[in-house]
């Protein structure tokens, strides 16, 4: 039996005259996806995404679980191919599907004949395979409403496909059909989260991390490094740009109002982080900001964060409830690492009560008694080094 992986379109579908591109553009992110394991043959036809072994030695099991982290496919299917011909089907069909049924107690067949040359339609082919399999397996019993598991046929130009209950995608769109943005990776729960959330809207991601050294230690790097790497499973290799931070952040502590200084603090970064967001051609920052969820994310406060520069800044976690983005993270498997106890540099020199609604007006007075923070934030950005974080690469910190 020749088997083949199958990627049905969602979003996708409704993209137009357009959506040409983004099947190309998925399409090249399975290859890449598929290369390591060998030669697949990757097309698309009838808003379905067809990825076919050329030998017999890989592993297909892998080879679906690679797959099944790419944006842009909302369901998939482990299928074999045969003729189209009835006979072959029900035969086919046992074959592949009879260990399955023999486990459990109801089923049902579901067909669908995008060929409308096959002689059959599809009620009739639901009802005569459903026959056939019955005759083999005399303890089942068809439930149209809730079976415990579903035998699909799929006859399109190519074959007929057979495999059993589809699997859920990622959904979204393909990484890099949305542009390029750079994520403010701060090592907690949060931002890694908004970086998966991004990303399945099409958006090709690099990182930004602020690190203050010796406040800061080497393991709160690797963390960072760590979350990246957990993240490029979903969003592809990436860039993680460590910015050395201990300058200016020693110059606003010791210059600027306590109250004030996390906001202030958060312009620094935003000014530095845009600064090299330009400089890599990126067209947006995120971060993972959740609305009132600590001082520096009330209403206010995120005014005075996002008049400290121009480029448009992306929040999709702004009115998630902090248990929704645990959620999250579980799901993507960043949250064991991102509770790990190496604290970032947003957590050190925090004031005991900070201004909760400060005003443009008393942030931009600070500032301009801090004539030497644009330089300190200049040479920061200069400064920063550039890690590249390859596809599913493993740090090792702990």
């Amino acid at each position: 039996m020749k088997e083949v992986l199958m990627g049905y379109q969602g979003e996708m579908s409704l993209k137009g005259l357009n959506k040409h591109t983004f099947e190309e553009a998925l399409m090249k992110i399975l290859r890449y996806r598929l290369k390591p394991l060998g030669e697949f043959k990757v097309y698309c036809a009838q808003s379905t995404f067809y990825m076919e072994p050329m030998s017999d030695d890989i592993d297909m099991d892998e080879a679906f679980e690679r797959v099944s982290k790419v944006f842009g496919l909302a369901a998939l299917s482990r299928s074999v191919v045969c003729e189209k011909n009835f006979d072959t089907i029900c035969q086919v069909a046992e074959e592949y599907l009879g260990a399955s049924l023999r486990d459990v107690r109801t089923f049902k067949v579901d067909a669908k004949r995008a060929d409308k040359t096959f002689p059959m339609q599809s009620p009739e082919l639901m009802r005569e395979l459903g026959a056939f399999l019955l005759s083999k397996h005399p303890h089942l019993r068809v439930d149209v409403k809730k079976p415990q598991f579903k035998v699909c046929v799929e006859i399109r130009d190519y074959g007929a496909y057979i495999h059993g209950p589809k699997i859920p995608g990622e959904c979204g769109l393909p990484v890099g059909t949305s542009g390029r943005a750079l994520n403010l990776l701060s090592g907690g729960i949060d931002s890694p989260v908004a970086a998966w959330r991004m990303a399945r809207r099409g958006l090709a991601l690099d990182h930004i991390h602020f690190a203050s050294p010796p406040y800061t230690s080497d393991r709160a790097k690797l963390k960072v490094m760590a979350l990246a790497s957990k993240i490029s499973v979903y969003t592809g290799g990436c860039n993680l740009f460590v910015v050395p931070y201990t300058k200016p952040q020693e110059y606003i502590r010791d210059n600027a109002p306590d109250v004030l200084f996390t906001v202030l603090m958060r312009r620094s970064m935003m000014r530095i982080a845009n600064q090299i967001a330009k400089r890599i051609g990126a067209d947006a920052l995120i971060t993972g900001e959740s609305l009132a969820q600590v001082a520096s994310q009330t209403l206010k406060a995120l005014q005075c964060t996002d008049s400290a520069q121009d480029l448009p800044v992306l929040r999709p976690l702004i009115g998630m409830d902090k248990n929704e983005i645990i959620e999250t993270s579980r799901y993507i498997q960043t949250y064991e690492t991102s509770i790990l106890p190496y604290e970032d540099c947003c957590t050190i020199f925090t004031p005991p009560h900070p201004k909760i609604r400060p005003e443009v007006s008393e942030i931009l007075e600070a500032e301009a008694n801090m004539p030497g923070l644009a330089e300190l934030e200049a040479e920061a950005a200069e400064a920063a080094e550039r890690i590249r974080i390859r596809l599913g690469e493993e740090i090792e910190f702990v």
